[in-house]
């Protein structure tokens, strides 16, 4: 059985511009958001298509390009971490979001969106699919798009700030992450409104 039959239903219900929406970077201590929205054509076959978080980077890599000749249309959206720090990380999704499609070439007759949340300020036809991005495979796209994106931001990122180690954890709040944040502080793309940065920044101030 095709791991990503899930779309098939809505195609042969006669609609053709079915995108898939998710993002990459909500968890992280530091760096944007990123939304992608991929709209692929029906019976489109893509080898090793799958979610990104079940792929390596190598492999994202080369489907990134592929995505990207094969679609019918995608779009990017990035949104930093000041955003984040003034409206809230799911905010900044969702906007990351919105923004995305608004960019799109052929208007979406459907968006499946990752996860368990609508897009509020979308007035699309939409559906939240938990776990979406291993069941549809315009969502498993979008994954792609954006965690590639994303991963290349961050390394570029690396290169100004080299003493957090961005390049490997891409901002997450590992080990490495956690100690350079307590011997250096902060930089300019950290996010302050959240959690483990505020500790840090409480515990230097002791």
């Amino acid at each position: 059985m095709d791991p990503f039959s899930f779309d098939e239903k809505f195609y042969d219900k006669g609609l053709k511009f079915i995108a898939g929406i998710d993002e990459a970077g909500r968890g992280p201590l530091a760096g944007p958001v990123v939304a992608a929205v991929v709209i692929l054509p029906k019976d489109i076959i893509i080898p090793y298509l799958n979610d990104s978080k079940q792929l390596s980077e190598k492999q994202r890599e080369k489907l990134f390009d592929v995505i990207k000749e094969k679609a019918l249309a995608y779009a990017v959206e990035i949104v930093d971490n000041i955003v984040i720090d003034q409206i809230n990380i799911l905010q900044a999704t969702f906007l990351a979001m919105s923004i995305a499609v608004s960019k799109l070439q052929h208007k979406p007759e459907l968006c499946l969106v990752d996860g368990n949340h609508k897009i509020p300020a979308l007035e699309l036809n939409q559906e939240a699919l938990i776990g979406g991005d291993g069941k549809s495979a315009c969502v498993a796209a979008a994954s792609i798009i954006a965690k590639v994106t994303r991963d290349r931001l961050m390394c570029d990122y690396a290169k100004q700030y080299p003493v957090y180690g961005f390049e490997k954890h891409k901002g997450y709040g590992t080990k490495k992450h956690i100690v350079a944040l307590r011997k250096y502080g902060i930089c300019p793309i950290h996010r302050l409104t959240f959690a483990s940065i505020r500790q840090t920044l409480s515990c230097k101030r002791r």
